[in-house]
């Protein structure tokens, strides 16, 4: 019988915590949506961002939060912010994409150096760790030290010091590479 009230009791408290997330969506999501348009100016994007932002609420704990205006503001404007950014980073990745496929269609003997490059890279990426190879590519693929954080399962803050530090090691196998030849 204990366990039927508990259970009962559970499911009255997720229903009236849902129902108070449900009333915070309803009261702040016009707000959300006006900061974000403010940052990105299209309605489509601000509206999912605003998703991403009443996402991030429902996983953190409400009771914690003093003035939800004002925290909803604050997440809305970072997260926006961090849209721009990734935004920035795949145009810039698409960008570097298109000046390599507009090189590629150079001479024959650029196209052979070039070739002759990537393979002396990939020798040297072989030789490092899988870390330090992953680090790596990811950085020069665009990835944020975020994202690279994330995929490694390490802090932010240590990213800068892994990839320097891979670097360091990328270059020190490629030199050693270069005087074998």
């Amino acid at each position: 019988m204990m366990e039927v009230t508990a259970n009962l009791s559970q499911n009255s408290s997720n229903s009236s915590q849902e129902d108070a997330f449900q009333h915070l969506f309803k009261q702040h999501y016009s707000l959300v949506v006006r900061k974000i348009l403010i940052i990105v100016k299209e309605q489509a994007v601000a509206e999912d961002i605003a998703q991403e932002v009443f996402m991030k609420l429902y996983h953190t704990d409400r009771r914690a939060i003093q003035n939800m205006p004002g925290w909803l503001t604050k997440v809305a404007v970072n997260t926006a912010y961090n849209h721009i950014r990734s935004e920035k980073r795949h145009q810039a990745r698409n960008d570097k994409q298109k000046i390599y496929e507009k090189n590629a269609m150079g001479s024959a003997e650029d196209g052979y150096m070039m070739r002759e490059d990537i393979d002396e890279v990939q020798k040297t990426l072989m030789k490092l760790s899988e870390r330090d190879r992953d680090i790596l590519i990811m950085k020069f693929s665009g990835y944020s030290y975020e994202e690279i954080a994330r995929s490694k399962g390490v802090d932010k803050i240590s990213v800068g010091s892994l990839i320097a530090r891979a670097k360091k090691r990328f270059k020190q196998c490629y030199m050693d590479e270069r005087r074998e030849i």
